[in-house]
């Protein structure tokens, strides 16, 4: 059983207490593996008896097997690159394997589609239209979908900006933000540090935040206005980048459908300038 993915298909259903736990298992799985219920429970929080009715909602004997299992996935599910191999091996021996890897993809699109609110996302979209300002950002491989998400925006909408680690400063950024402005943060497991802490600061300047990561548990939920999870059978990184395209997608179509004369004006400027020298 993979635990962590387990408590997040159960999240909903728990209690308060016991949701703190599915959070904490969810980034701490190594003082999981090694601290006593005891410990952890006055770590977190609650009881000790929280966290072992939290086993028992796993449908598992108590603590010590929790603590069992989730050792064994450390050891071998050390990184999201075994996970995204694995589901590759399943259908490695089918007929056009091509068209496996996709229908996977598939499947987590309608996964997605059906879990997704349909309530978050048109706030989302209302909140990106309206905005003065835009910042958006993600590290290691949800920066590729942030400058994506970056450069297509700015296609639809003026004051859109990528934060960029390697050259911006990012107190600089965060300073130009009012309650006017929109802070979009991109995160997937194994969940990069300084994108949740840039997400916590840009909440307290004031900037209406928006998550996008894969789980209503992922650190992002504690600072998100609205979170839009994205949802795969596994927690491979790489497995989400088709959804995760396929939902960014998304929000730039809902914003230019919102802001439809904008859009236009947008496209407007773009045509006056000669673009022979550029393009073929």
């Amino acid at each position: 059983m993979d635990v962590q993915q387990k408590a997040k298909e159960i999240f909903p259903a728990l209690t308060t207490g016991q949701k703190k736990v599915a959070k904490y298992l969810l980034t701490h799985a190594h003082t999981f593996a090694v601290s006593p219920a005891q410990v952890l429970g006055k770590e977190i929080g609650v009881s000790e008896t929280t966290i072992i009715r939290f086993c028992y909602s796993l449908g598992l004997s108590g603590f010590a097997e929790l603590q069992k299992l989730i050792r064994n996935q450390l050891i071998f599910e050390s990184s999201s690159l075994n996970e995204y191999h694995t589901s590759k091996l399943e259908v490695a021996n089918e007929p056009n394997f091509m068209a496996q890897v996709m229908e996977q993809d598939i499947e987590s699109i309608k996964k997605t589609i059906h879990n997704l609110s349909n309530e978050d996302f048109t706030k989302a979209v209302d909140k990106i239209t309206s905005a003065d300002s835009i910042l958006i950002s993600g590290h290691r491989l949800s920066f590729s979908a942030a400058h994506w998400l970056t450069f297509t925006l700015r296609l639809v909408k003026e004051d859109v900006h990528l934060y960029r680690p390697d050259t911006d400063d990012i107190f600089l950024q965060l300073d130009k933000m009012t309650e006017r402005s929109v802070f979009i943060a991109i995160s997937f497991h194994r969940y990069v540090k300084e994108t949740v802490k840039i997400t916590e600061m840009a909440k307290q300047a004031g900037a209406f935040v928006i998550g996008i990561t894969d789980s209503e548990i992922a650190p992002l939920a504690d600072f998100a206005d609205v979170l839009l999870p994205v949802s795969t059978p596994k927690t491979s990184t790489i497995d989400t980048a088709p959804v995760l395209f396929s939902l960014l997608n998304s929000l730039v179509a809902g914003v230019s459908i919102k802001d439809e004369q904008g859009f236009k004006d947008r496209k407007s400027k773009y045509d006056t300038f000669k673009q022979d020298d550029f393009f073929f």
